[in-house]
């Protein structure tokens, strides 16, 4: 596999390697499936890609810019992903579009039940993630922390 000069393979020893977010991780890869290179999730996201995120919560910002910055974000994960399903995909070949929606299902750190659905609109360019729009049910994750 080669990779595009804009992306190197990511570091396994990154904290970002969790456990606790390997369903996530492993129902997006499924979802894009041959349409990245890589075999995790890390592997398929370009270096200078970008995430936006339309919900908000306390401390979270709404763009974050990099490979290397939503890892770092990912390194304090905290909730304990159990299972993904739900997997719903939908390509546009002519945009480079991948919209994917699926649940997660888990319990948060204090052990209360987590049960969410999101839409993530993925933006493609030589096989790698460059852009990524997320939304997400943000009462079930009020909920689920005891708001």
């Amino acid at each position: 596999m080669t990779l595009p000069l804009h992306s190197e393979p990511a570091d396994r020893s990154h904290p970002a390697f969790r456990p606790n977010a390997e369903p996530f991780y492993a129902i997006v890869r499924k979802g894009l499936g041959d349409l990245v290179d890589g075999e995790h999730f890390w592997d398929a996201v370009a270096e200078d890609a970008e995430f936006e995120f339309r919900y908000v919560f306390a401390g979270f910002g709404p763009v974050i810019r990099g490979r290397a910055a939503y890892m770092d974000w990912f390194a304090g994960y905290d909730m304990q992903i159990e299972r993904a399903d739900g997997l719903q995909v939908a390509h546009d070949a002519d945009r480079g579009v991948v919209t994917l929606e699926y649940e997660v299902h888990g319990r948060t750190a204090a052990g209360r039940a987590y049960d969410n659905r999101f839409c993530s609109v993925v933006t493609l360019v030589d096989r790698r993630i460059v852009g990524w729009r997320d939304y997400m049910d943000s009462l079930a994750v009020i909920t689920a922390l005891g708001g």
